[in-house]
């Protein structure tokens, strides 16, 4: 059997159902984009570099317009999946062929089991927010990893239940927070515009990140249109939202309290007036988060295992990731994001300059025997390099270091308007179409040599 009714088919060989419409799809990146872990992320908006806060109009407009790129991004790579009805890394077995399309995969796979173990992790600390100690921490890790692995068994009632239920609570619960925080927090005053493009990077990265799992939804998408607005319009806005309103609750909390314990940031949301019953609201729904992380999960296993049972995968690793999340670090949250950038901002320029410039769409090889490219991976690696020549965004000391000296070496001074995500993605994108015009110079050569 390949299929549930109405819902993801068991393994790849099963057609998947067209039932999401632009509600479903908007609410899906919507809530998606209203994370528990985006309030005391306001922090990496507010002062990305340390010491060189953003003006509190600055901080904003970094959000709107990192927001509008990054979601543009996930839109886009959103549109293949639903033309072809592909997950998102059996798409790309189109773009490097079946077995290089296993190198993304792999780092698909962790990073996605990465952010799962994070937001089980960031559902329990919400929860004793709430609660306290009375249940330990390691009890709610427990009972979110079940819950996320139950929703990913049935993937699109999943969604639809968001659709119908949790949306609504969700919004009722921003609007009440930022009522009352913007009576009780203290004049956003000071900063400067300095830090601009370093802001820009992180919420790029925090939307971007969602770039490899995007098609996993948009295959059951009705229209092309329908996933690509639901991705640029819900998210947008609920991320702009969300951080916004982390700015208030870091202020009213402390930014010093906030560096220190990310989890601080949730003490005005329950001590406002009926700030827990909201605030439960918001924890119940950080298990879409997880949700989707782990079914993507199973839908890259899938382009490794492609007749595997998915519910086994996901069984699988809802126990994997709850195990993580009993033990999970999550100090290095920023350094994270920004390698998941450099990584997947390349590949997505790579991707839709190949399917919408190059005439992908209408070659795209998705089959097992998928003929290797390895040309592909040349953008792909430079776009990369791109990246961390370019970003001002700090991740680890060793890491910054090694290509603080690779910048020296070959004499690149790097301008604070330089934005990283941009320039990966400028580099990718050039590389790639020099590499189209090369291949179709060549073709017109073999075709003018076999007409003689």
């Amino acid at each position: 059997m390949t299929h549930v009714v109405d819902e993801v088919p068991l393994t790849l060989e099963g057609t998947p159902p067209k039932t999401l419409g632009l509600l479903d799809q908007g609410a899906l990146w919507a809530n998606l984009a209203v994370s528990l872990l985006g309030f005391s992320g306001a922090l990496f908006l507010l002062d990305p570099l340390g010491g060189a806060p953003l003006t509190l109009a600055a901080a904003l407009a970094a959000a709107l317009v990192g927001s509008l790129v990054g979601t543009a991004m996930v839109g886009l790579s959103a549109i293949p999946g639903t033309q072809t009805g592909r997950p998102a890394m059996v798409l790309l077995r189109g773009l490097f062929g079946a077995r290089l399309s296993y190198i993304p995969t792999v780092l698909n796979i962790v990073q996605m089991i990465g952010w799962g173990a994070f937001e089980l992790w960031v559902i329990s600390k919400g929860a004793m927010a709430i609660f306290g100690d009375t249940v330990p921490y390691q009890v709610w890790v427990v009972v979110a990893g079940v819950l996320t692995t139950s929703l990913t068994i049935w993937p699109l009632g999943s969604i639809r239940l968001l659709r119908r239920y949790v949306t609504i609570g969700v919004i009722i619960s921003l609007v009440w927070f930022a009522v009352e925080f913007l009576s009780k927090a203290p004049p956003q005053v000071g900063g400067s515009w300095t830090a601009f493009a370093p802001a820009v990077d992180y919420v790029i990265a925090l939307s971007v990140s969602w770039v490899p799992i995007a098609a996993d939804f948009a295959r059951h998408s009705r229209s092309s249109r329908a996933a690509f607005t639901g991705v640029v319009g819900g998210y947008t806005l609920a991320q702009v939202a969300c951080l916004g309103l982390g700015v208030y609750a870091v202020a009213i909390a402390g930014s010093a309290a906030v560096t220190a314990d990310g989890t601080a940031v949730f003490g005005p949301f329950v001590a406002a007036p009926l700030g827990a019953l909201f605030f439960a609201i918001l924890v119940l729904r950080e298990a879409d988060q997880s949700f989707a992380n782990v079914y993507s999960t199973t839908m890259s296993l899938q382009n490794l295992m492609p007749r595997v049972d998915r519910r086994v995968f996901s069984i699988a690793i809802g126990v994997l990731t709850t195990g993580i999340a009993l033990v999970v670090d999550v100090n290095s949250y920023g350094a994270f994001l920004g390698v998941i950038g450099a990584v997947f901002v390349p590949m997505f320029a790579v991707l839709a300059v190949d399917y919408f410039l190059l005439g992908g769409y209408s070659r795209w090889n998705t089959e097992e025997d998928a003929p290797a490219r390895w040309s592909m991976l040349v953008p792909w690696a430079l776009g990369f390099v791109a990246y961390w020549l370019t970003t001002s965004t700090p991740t680890v000391a060793p890491w910054d270091h090694l290509w603080a000296v690779v910048r020296e070496a070959i004499g690149f001074t790097r301008q604070p308007w330089m934005n990283g995500a941009l320039g990966a993605a400028l580099v990718a994108t050039l590389v790639t179409l020099a590499i189209g015009a090369t291949a179709r110079r060549a073709a017109a050569r073999r075709a003018a040599d076999t007409r003689r």
